[in-house]
């Protein structure tokens, strides 16, 4: 893999980052909806970003920016033939598919209730009250979860407008030039050397997780209060969620790392363990950009399997960027067809220097997917996305923003 990085060509030229912005300043990781003020990072991006421009935001923030045709914030003005389609799927269209995906959601979770019935949840020593989970349950109650699982998240997609999913598997070699000596890969073929023990995503949206689990069925990382949920919360622990208090920064937070990159190990050594669904940009995108990568993914030094979203649209984008949740939804279900294509690269081994580097494994399995995917590298992150929402609420004090998914 070494041998690929070295015949990529030179890096896409990255956005310009805000001129006076400490380059020496660490990342903040904190959430968007509890940021720290007395940060000096946000304090010179939020002196940056009065009054300005929608010409200069989209040119500053260009990875947050919507492209279609409902405009920021999803408010923008409509034709009236958009009016009119809109309508008409309010009234139609739309009760039917909350009706349909209702009904697999309350499938699953029976499914699911009746296969964890008596069972008691994998709890690891020393960890945190509310970090359980069924996923290790084996014999024929692990295969019925996983395969109605993969069956009924394939209908769920099916049900909010993605009739068809075209998927791309990489073959294993590049030749000098850089491109696939074989168009005609497969998922077999890219798996067949070692099993990864996380699967590496670019984040675009809520539905990429809804692709993953009619695809591979991986454990993801998911917020505290998504355990305590009626339903999903059941769900989650069947797929094996690792929980995280994602509203502060608990003391707790190095022991989910530690679990994270446990269960990265035993997927790749496990072939009957799930492997970790991982977004190493920590936020989403609008699609056309990859941000930097967090080395979290990359500590258990295992092979990854890098996977690329993308999701072609012509009314709505279904990247869940600058629009409020409730409203993305309503005008995704609105849409009559949805579009998702996914790549599947080839299983990333790391060389020795990368397993002792997570930072460079991580850069070079980033350049590989921005390369292979014609995505565009960016340096900017949690920090401008926060002062790009704020911009557009009409807040320069305080980033102050909408419940932007943040895996």
């Amino acid at each position: 893999m070494e041998s690929e990085l070295q015949k990529l060509p030179p890096e896409t030229p990255q956005p310009t980052r805000p001129e006076s912005l400490d380059e020496s300043s660490t990342k903040d990781d904190r959430p968007l909806l509890k940021p720290d003020p007395t940060n000096p990072r946000l304090q010179v991006l939020q002196s940056q970003s009065s009054n300005p421009s929608i010409d200069e935001l989209e040119k500053k923030y260009a990875p947050y920016v919507r492209h279609d045709i409902y405009g920021i914030m999803g408010r923008g003005e409509l034709p009236l033939a958009e009016k009119v389609l809109l309508g008409f799927a309010l009234v139609t269209l739309v009760p039917l598919r909350v009706i349909g995906a209702m009904s697999v959601l309350v499938v699953y979770y029976l499914i699911c209730k009746i296969c964890t019935a008596f069972s008691v949840p994998n709890r690891e020593e020393e960890e945190e009250e509310g970090q359980e989970d069924y996923a290790h349950i084996g014999g024929w109650k692990r295969a019925v979860m996983m395969k109605s699982g993969l069956f009924l998240a394939r209908v769920m997609l099916f049900v909010f407008g993605f009739y068809w999913i075209p998927e791309t598997y990489r073959p294993i070699d590049l030749n000098a030039n850089g491109k696939s000596n074989n168009e005609n890969g497969s998922k077999e073929q890219a798996e067949e050397l070692e099993r990864p023990g996380a699967i590496v995503s670019n984040h675009i949206s809520y539905l990429d997780i809804l692709y993953h689990m009619s695809s591979s069925f991986p454990s993801f990382v998911a917020k505290r209060s998504v355990a305590k949920l009626p339903l999903v919360g059941l769900i989650s622990k069947c797929l094996g969620c690792v929980y995280v208090q994602r509203e502060s920064k608990s003391p707790d937070f190095k022991g989910v790392s530690g679990v994270v990159n446990e269960r990265i190990r035993e997927a790749n050594k496990n072939k009957s363990a799930p492997m970790m669904l991982l977004f190493p940009e920590g936020t989403t995108t609008n699609g056309d950009f990859l941000l930097p990568f967090k080395s979290g993914a990359f500590l258990a030094g295992a092979p990854v399997q890098p996977v690329i979203l993308r999701y072609p649209h012509q009314r709505l984008s279904p990247a869940w960027d600058s629009i409020s949740g409730v409203r993305h939804v309503i005008l995704l279900l609105c849409q009559f067809v949805n579009y998702v294509e996914a790549t599947w690269l080839p299983v990333y081994y790391p060389s020795q220097q990368e397993k002792d580097d997570p930072r460079l494994y991580a850069e070079n399995v980033r350049r590989l997917m921005a390369h292979e995917g014609n995505l565009i590298l960016s340096d900017i992150g949690l920090a401008e996305k926060r002062i790009y929402h704020a911009a557009l609420n009409g807040n320069n004090s305080m980033p102050t923003v909408f419940h932007q998914k943040d895996d």
